[in-house]
């Protein structure tokens, strides 16, 4: 069984930074996709970054030009890059990996809490 831990999560004033990543239990090349997505009380899970296993990225309108997802294939993990904070990406962030493209994400870590204050 696969398992995802997330890390770096944690309070930041607005305009700063936080550097997120995900560990996984096995080697990345075996899921199709990774990526990132966020949930506040009350609201759906959005995508933030996915990246496939080919390098390809794509990214949520809400964080174009702010957020980087990244891998590093040798230690398994997958980094989300946050620059220029803002309050309304307060959430939690969680990572997520697929085995097939063109299905539902199959694994989640537990999450991990972002606060932008103003």
């Amino acid at each position: 069984q696969v398992q995802l831990v997330e890390s770096g999560g944690g309070l930041v004033q607005a305009g700063g930074s936080l550097r997120l990543s995900c560990k996984a239990s096995r080697s990345i090349f075996s899921f199709s996709a990774m990526g990132w997505y966020r949930q506040a009380p009350g609201k759906l899970r959005d995508l933030v970054a996915a990246i496939t296993s080919a390098g390809i990225t794509d990214y949520g309108d809400f964080v174009k030009g702010r957020f980087t997802i990244s891998r590093a294939n040798a230690e398994n993990t997958v980094t989300l890059q946050m620059n220029n904070l803002k309050p309304e990406d307060t959430a939690v962030y969680y990572c997520a990996a697929k085995t097939r493209f063109g299905r539902p994400y199959d694994y989640w870590g537990q999450g991990t809490q972002v606060t932008v204050s103003s």
